[in-house]
């Protein structure tokens, strides 16, 4: 299928509304995404979309091409994680996914199983960009916050991670603090309530950007314990149970059971007990 890349570019357009959202995405350029649009529409010989102020909104022809795509899709990512957990043994390559502050936390998990399983050879994808396990992007995830829902997914609990407020020095009164799409927090709800808004100088709905602003030393925030203590800064309030991060590791049901995942989960429980 010599268009997949266009069709699915154009698929992501038709489901997220802009060039922008949709390269985000697919970890492209803007341009690649216009470029791809551009050539399938030529290919077609129809409009997929119509452009406007606010985006691109879907033809009666993209809404079909999303219909298809994403069945297509579907029973691609079926028969490539059929395929790859079908495999038993501990050799190949085993995909590791986490955002970036969280690589610190699995390092010890990957060096202590690569020990064990010199057949394998680790591939760690460190970015804020969901792989998707549902299409074999990755073998295991590692996300931080909020349990995962997907009903596909087997999601397993790590480790606590200790969060608190951390700067400089005492008495600062630059903060970083969160944006209006942040996830919401008990730390965040405590900033809300104890830091006044004047004093919150730089605001992402990253907490992993956050966390990266407090480190660098321009503002005060909310930080994880080993961070802060690597970085030199000082703890400016008393912690709190619940501004703690739960860290959970996710895998796909039908690769769960795969030899790699098993012996990585076991290795995993076994170095953060």
């Amino acid at each position: 299928m010599e268009n997949w890349d266009e069709i699915r570019t154009a698929a992501q357009v038709a489901r997220l509304g802009t060039i922008s959202a949709a390269a985000e995405a697919l970890g492209v350029h803007r341009a690649t995404v216009t470029r791809h649009i551009d050539s399938l529409e030529a290919t077609l010989g129809a409009k997929l979309f119509q452009r406007h102020a606010r985006g691109f909104s879907p033809t009666d022809l993209g809404r079909n091409l999303l219909r298809i795509a994403e069945a297509t899709d579907a029973q691609f990512g079926e028969l490539f994680r059929l395929a790859k957990g079908g495999i038993a043994d501990l050799t190949g390559v085993f995909t590791v996914t986490c955002v970036d502050v969280l690589v610190p936390t699995i390092l010890p998990t990957i060096t202590a199983f690569q020990a064990e399983h010199d057949g394998v050879r680790v591939h760690l994808v460190s970015s804020d960009r969901m792989l998707k396990l549902e299409y074999g992007e990755a073998d295991i995830a590692f996300r931080i916050g909020p349990k995962p829902g997907h009903p596909d997914n087997v999601v397993l609990p790590v480790q606590r991670l200790p969060v608190g407020l951390y700067g400089p020095a005492a008495g600062v009164n630059r903060f970083a603090g969160p944006g209006r799409h942040a996830p919401s927090t008990p730390y965040f709800q405590w900033m809300g309530e104890n830091i006044s808004p004047e004093q919150i100088v730089i605001t992402s709905d990253s907490i992993a950007a956050l966390w990266a602003a407090v480190r660098a030393g321009g503002a005060a925030g909310f930080l994880p314990r080993t961070m802060a203590v690597s970085a030199g800064l000082t703890e400016l309030a008393p912690a709190q149970d619940d501004w703690n991060e739960q860290i959970w590791a996710v895998t796909h049901v039908d690769l769960h059971r795969s030899a790699k995942v098993q012996a990585f989960v076991r290795t995993m429980k076994r170095t953060t007990s």
